[in-house]
């Protein structure tokens, strides 16, 4: 029986550092009448700072990794100066005199937010040897499980006991420890040591790594098309009150960290099937949740199945991305992107056929087919022996 070695401490800092990186993205949830109260603006200009956070990590991510590579700067020095420019920018919304600073703050938290969390991706790589990638990536994952578990439940308490701001301040103190630690805890990349720009724009005309981006983009983009939904189908349609909601939530998020951990164990030995049945899985959970009507268990049942899924299917992702091309710091920029378009594009789907009157179960059946769709991107036997042999 082979013996699994330790790994090393800075997986664990790129994880914490992940960590402060979402619950920044996702607090907004969790402080939303505060905000519109604060600022005197409608509850959808509110969620519309989750929305610019994501427009700056999709469409911001790439350019800014490009820019950094054609500079020569190795990934530790990038991590560090985007994570001092996150930091800088969480401070100006922390201090934001109107909505307007605060969009602007997002926007840039967002691009630098894309950037290091492609950076940290590549260290990790960096870090392990290959057949632990899968475990490691895990780790550092771990950290975007745990953040709806205790990142944005903890910044609500903050923002109920001492308001808004304080919460956005120690979402900035966070990072800022995350930034000292990286600065004096993570290795320095040697002169020469990372593929220069030339060699990692031609790893993307990969078509296996186009394959792996699209079958991340689709599972995310599945989840959030009914994530995004999840409360008023719980409480309009499964029938749950309101005060039912919030624990149920975090159960989902429980799921999330055990399906996480249970990817992570196969991820790297068994990518494809790890896709394959998580993507089944995830088509019958919604199928499932929208055909339950009255009952009750079912719906529940489902609901935190798609959190035994889902999103926890990122090691796999991740894993499957590593196999298709070295993990540089502009393959690992762009699958963020990508993941960040097919959440936009799922919640945008979702939300599109209930104004189109079909119905909040709609949702769920949006999220089924873009999941069915993953499970047939991943269902090409000859395709998926081919990364597999190219990657041995």
């Amino acid at each position: 029986m082979t013996t699994r070695s330790a790994l090393p401490p800075a997986v664990y800092l790129l994880g914490l550092t992940i960590f402060s990186l979402v619950t920044a993205e996702f607090m907004v949830a969790g402080m939303m009448p505060a905000l519109v109260d604060s600022f005197s603006v409608s509850l959808a200009q509110v969620g519309n700072l989750i929305a610019f956070y994501a427009l700056g990590m999709a469409l911001g991510g790439p350019p800014v990794t490009i820019l950094l590579l054609s500079r020569g700067i190795d990934n530790t020095r990038a991590l560090v100066a985007l994570l001092a420019v996150y930091v800088a920018a969480s401070a100006l919304g922390a201090a934001a005199p109107s909505y307007e600073v605060l969009v602007l703050a997002r926007i840039v938290m967002g691009v630098s937010s894309a950037v290091c969390i492609g950076l940290c991706m590549t260290l990790c790589a960096g870090l392990v040897a290959p057949q632990e990638r899968g475990r490691a990536i895990s780790v550092v994952l771990a950290g975007l499980m745990l953040s709806p578990v205790i990142g944005v439940p903890m910044t609500a308490f903050v923002q109920q006991h001492f308001g808004w701001r304080a919460s956005a301040w120690l979402v900035a103190a966070l990072a800022l420890v995350c930034t000292v630690l990286a600065a004096s805890r993570l290795p320095r990349g040697e002169p020469g040591a990372q593929p220069s720009l030339r060699q990692q724009w031609l790893t993307l005309a990969s078509p296996s790594l186009w394959g792996a981006y699209l079958t991340s983009g689709l599972i995310i983009g599945s989840t959030f098309a009914a994530f995004s939904y999840c409360t008023p189908i719980l409480i309009q349609e499964v029938g749950l009150a309101p005060s039912q909601v919030a624990p149920l939530l975090a159960l989902y998020g429980v799921a999330n960290v055990v399906g996480n951990i249970v990817v992570g164990r196969f991820a790297d030995s068994h990518t494809f099937a790890a896709l394959r049945w998580g993507l089944a899985l995830l088509v019958l959970a919604l199928a499932g949740f929208a055909l339950a009507g009255d009952l009750r268990w079912l719906s529940l049942t489902c609901f935190i199945t798609v959190g035994l899924t889902g999103v926890a299917l990122n090691p796999a992702m991740v894993a499957r991305v590593m196999k298709a091309a070295e993990p540089s710091a502009l393959v690992n920029a762009l699958h963020t992107s990508v993941i960040t378009a097919g959440l936009a594009l799922g919640s945008w789907a979702g939300g599109a056929v209930i104004d189109a009157g079909y119905g909040l179960r709609a949702p769920l059946w949006v999220g089924a087919g873009m999941a069915l769709l993953g499970l047939l991107s991943v269902a090409w036997p000859r395709g998926g022996r081919q990364e597999v042999q190219s990657c041995a």
